[in-house]
């Protein structure tokens, strides 16, 4: 006999299960919005000047991982210093990480996320 918990044991109406039984999936209802309340996304952000790093901001303090493109400023070196401050302080605050992922990306990343900084290669 198998115990189970959860999800299974809530549609499925038993909590346990004889053994070599199967339950068929396609007939279990789930609520589509359940669970979506403190659901985290993958954002994409274009930092055109230096004030769009508060809007930017407010998605990694929603939990969000944040993309940033900054293109736009790449030739600005004093708006790249102070973004790269701001994002550090961002994400030291929200427990988080922000590591450049591009020539023009980073990635600012909420608590409970780490960026790794190894890139995979392919050993071909």
């Amino acid at each position: 006999m198998i115990r189970k918990s959860g999800i299974l044991g809530r549609h499925h109406g038993s909590e346990t299960l004889e053994e070599g039984s199967f339950l068929d999936l396609g007939t279990m209802g789930f609520d589509e919005d359940a669970g979506m309340a403190g659901a985290r996304a993958v954002r994409l952000a274009e930092v055109i000047r230096f004030d769009d790093i508060h809007a930017v901001s407010k998605l990694a303090y929603q939990g969000d991982l944040v993309i940033i493109d900054f293109t736009s400023v790449a030739n600005d070196a004093n708006t790249m210093r102070r973004m790269g401050v701001d994002l550090k302080n961002v994400a030291k605050d929200v427990g988080g990480d922000v590591a450049g992922i591009a020539k023009n990306l980073i990635c600012l990343a909420p608590a409970g996320f780490r960026i790794d900084r190894q890139k995979i290669r392919s050993s071909i």
